[in-house]
């Protein structure tokens, strides 16, 4: 399929020009992590990719130290309303210099690397994790996890942090871009998340 060649064509050309150019970025903001909090540069978040193939992401920590250990850091009804959305509006394991690498999608530039791995594409749904999966998309797990989850994507740049699991939105819209997925519908989302990060709208 012509669609699949040329989307993993600009998945390859386009992460390897962006290693380049942004480079120095990433330098300033390693040693900002580094400098504003203990632990290390990156954290490696485990995914499920395309077919349920297990992904680690890695991302600039924008958390704490140890954050993963939930139930000693969350209190009940923060892990409860974790489990409800997979994230939290104003999630006390963030660190000072991580709540801006999240408002501004920073801490997400180091997937730039698993696209060029290809365990991620520039547009896809979101990465989420298999239990995530199975739990909030049911029967429709498979079909959301068909093609490879992207860096940017159709929910993301529609809502968001506003188009949660609990509406049914989140669902409705990650399975339009499977269905839907297409040239014409990469390059509208690819300049509608432009646009979004530069108004640093819908991230938390």
């Amino acid at each position: 399929m012509a669609y699949r060649f040329f989307k993993r064509l600009f998945d390859i050309v386009s992460s390897f020009l962006a290693m380049i150019l942004l480079s120095p970025v990433f330098l300033v903001l390693a040693i900002a992590v580094k400098c504003t909090s203990r632990g290390p540069v990156f954290y490696r978040h485990k995914r499920v990719g395309k077919n349920f193939k297990p992904i680690y992401l890695p991302k600039f920590r924008s958390m704490e130290k140890n954050a993963d250990k939930l139930e000693n850091i969350l209190s009940p009804e923060e892990y409860r309303k974790y489990l409800e959305e997979y994230k939290l509006d104003h999630d006390p394991r963030i660190t000072k210099f991580g709540k801006f690498l999240r408002k501004t999608s920073l801490d997400e530039l180091p997937n730039i690397w698993s696209i060029f791995k290809g365990d991620l594409s520039v547009v896809g749904p979101r990465p989420v994790m298999e239990e995530e999966a199975r739990s909030k998309y049911g029967a429709d797990a498979e079909k959301l996890l068909s093609v490879k989850p992207g860096m940017i994507g159709w929910w993301a740049v529609n809502g968001r942090s506003n188009a949660t699991y609990g509406s049914g939105e989140r669902q409705k819209l990650e399975l339009y871009y499977v269905e839907n997925r297409s040239f014409g519908l990469d390059v509208k989302i690819f300049f509608k998340t432009i646009l979004k990060v530069i108004k640093r709208d819908g991230a938390k």
